[in-house]
């Protein structure tokens, strides 16, 4: 029942999409009690990750996207405020052979950007697609391959998103959920088994989060950020 409304909410939602400006709430999602994370003009609501402020260099805000230049630095983005339950929604683009993500789960005393990855890729050129589904777009980085997807090509704008409610977390991309999960499954300890995150206590457990934009290094931008908190 829970991905049958799921995936009612998202037919509406895409339907709305279409015709909503960037960096806009449609009358439903208002009504919702969505709310923006980027405002397509400012920075607002952003910091760099282990810094009180906004980055100096690398992270830009051009034509209503949030972006991060090529070999820019500035570090990881994180939002000001932290989220528990939430429905959290994006578009974004990258260029050929970058490498980026949106990450939850990240517990910013341990003053590394560790946290759950939805990985953003250019699957075909960049050297992480080769090494196999789990470190492909969409994915569980490092531990969890999605499903079948249909993915926009780099320059091309994507729609992704992230459910989390209790234990249960889904990855959509383009109006598909491509990956379901439950904290604490069989299937999560033995991801993380065999995942770079073996010894990181925290990773697969739930707390409260900010959402975190990856620099990678590479080029790449987003915009209608936006989430909804979850009762």
């Amino acid at each position: 029942m829970k991905r049958l409304i799921a995936g009612l909410f998202l037919a509406l939602w895409a339907t709305a999409e279409e015709t909503t400006p960037p960096n806009t709430l449609t009358p439903e999602e208002a009504r919702g009690g969505w709310r923006l994370l980027f405002d397509g003009s400012t920075p607002a609501g952003w910091r760099a990750f282990g810094h009180p402020g906004f980055p100096a260099a690398g992270w830009v805000v051009e034509g209503g996207w949030l972006k991060h230049t090529a070999k820019g630095g500035g570090g990881d983005l994180i939002t000001v405020d932290k989220f528990d339950d939430f429905e959290l929604s994006w578009e974004w683009k990258i260029a050929p052979g970058a490498n980026s993500g949106v990450k939850y789960f990240v517990y910013e005393p341990r003053h590394a950007a560790i946290g759950h990855e939805y990985q953003l890729l250019d699957d075909e050129g960049h050297p992480d697609g080769k090494i196999g589904p789990h470190r492909q777009t969409a994915s569980l980085y490092d531990a969890l391959p999605p499903g079948t997807r249909t993915i926009h090509p780099p320059g091309e704008v994507n729609t992704s998103r992230v459910v989390v409610h209790g234990t249960h977390v889904e990855h959509w991309l383009n109006g598909a959920l491509v990956l379901s999960y439950e904290l604490g499954s069989p299937e999560m300890v033995a991801a993380k088994a065999k995942s770079k995150f073996k010894d990181e206590a925290r990773w697969g457990t739930r707390f409260s989060t900010p959402i975190l934009l990856q620099d990678h290094g590479d080029e790449v931008s987003f915009r209608s950020l936006k989430i909804h908190p979850l009762p």
